[in-house]
């Protein structure tokens, strides 16, 4: 069987890694172009681009695969197409091209949060659950009959880097068991369910702005699932923190209180109901740390209240 991958970032590295490590012939791999990175805006390959080349894989980076990229799928002719957060809609031109059609390991118990940032927002919206489902792709975002599903409980406090890495393996043993379930049969396609479809909009820098008119809850949920990106921040004395880590407290005042700011109570703030603990943050320049070891070092004074201009 000859598979093309298609896949661009940390997440989808461990699906590639399974197809080779198991004997499948990986033909090429397409991902996205290298984008500039860092302070110094240096061109930087995807994750996927580095371990394609490290096993000598031809790689592909259409900046439009449904442009750019049709005559080289064609040219490597595979039987199967595999993707994993590539970050292209594929046309139908592409999708016609393997025979056996492509199979997509999408991050979500679908047909709920369909669209590109689908952990981001299980965590968001508060779910209990996560996990990833492997799908044929059709036209249409995350439209395509469900082949596998996986599910993982959410852990408390945990980020949406954190549960990314998790859903990365999963999928990737999911994958070898949706290959090997449609080789022997097993598998079969099944329409998603459109009356319990969710489709969630792109994540963008404006939702890092913490509103602390919001529920605790709500706020703590936004902290965990935009780590690492966009990544949450608050105004404070003529700067920014950036807000790693947090859990709901006990505690009521103003929206946006400072109600406690000390080593022992730690640095607890007021939320439109309820009060949220700031756990870890990073202040401008600064390394993540500990918020109670920031506070050993930055007074804050209790009655503050954190207020944007643009909330």
């Amino acid at each position: 069987m000859r598979i093309v991958f298609m896949g661009t970032p940390e997440f989808a590295v461990p699906s590639l890694r399974a197809l080779c490590e198991h004997g499948y012939e990986v033909v090429g791999v397409f991902t996205q172009p290298d984008r500039p990175k860092g302070r110094g805006n240096r061109l930087t390959p995807s994750p996927v681009k580095e371990y394609a080349l490290a096993q000598g894989i031809p790689v592909f980076q259409p900046e439009k695969i449904r442009r750019d990229g049709v005559d080289d799928l064609r040219a490597l002719a595979p039987d199967l197409c595999v993707t994993a957060a590539f970050g292209q809609i594929l046309s139908q031109e592409i999708l016609d091209i393997p025979p056996m059609g492509s199979v997509n390991v999408h991050a979500s118990l679908l047909p709920r949060h369909r669209g590109s940032a689908p952990i981001n927002w299980a965590i968001l919206q508060g779910d209990r659950q996560a996990g990833v489902t492997t799908m044929m792709m059709a036209r249409g975002i995350d439209t395509g009959d469900m082949l596998l599903a996986a599910s993982t409980d959410i852990l408390p406090g945990e980020t949406a880097g954190e549960l990314t890495l998790r859903l990365s393996e999963i999928g990737a043993s999911l994958l070898l068991e949706t290959l090997q379930g449609m080789t022997d049969g097993s598998v079969k396609p099944i329409p998603q369910d459109e009356a319990q479809m969710t489709y969630d909009p792109m994540l963008t820098k404006q939702m890092g702005i913490i509103d602390w008119s919001e529920s605790a809850e709500a706020i703590v949920n936004r902290i965990h699932g935009l780590n690492p990106w966009p990544g949450c921040s608050t105004a404070i004395q003529g700067g920014r923190l950036k807000l790693l880590r947090a859990k709901t407290a006990c505690g009521s005042g103003a929206p946006g209180e400072i109600l406690s700011a000390d080593v022992k109570a730690g640095l607890v703030i007021a939320c439109g109901s309820g009060a949220a603990e700031i756990v870890q943050l990073q202040a401008p320049g600064g390394k993540p740390m500990n918020a109670r070891d920031y506070l050993r070092g930055h007074a804050l004074a209790v009655g503050t209240v954190l207020k944007e201009d643009n909330v």
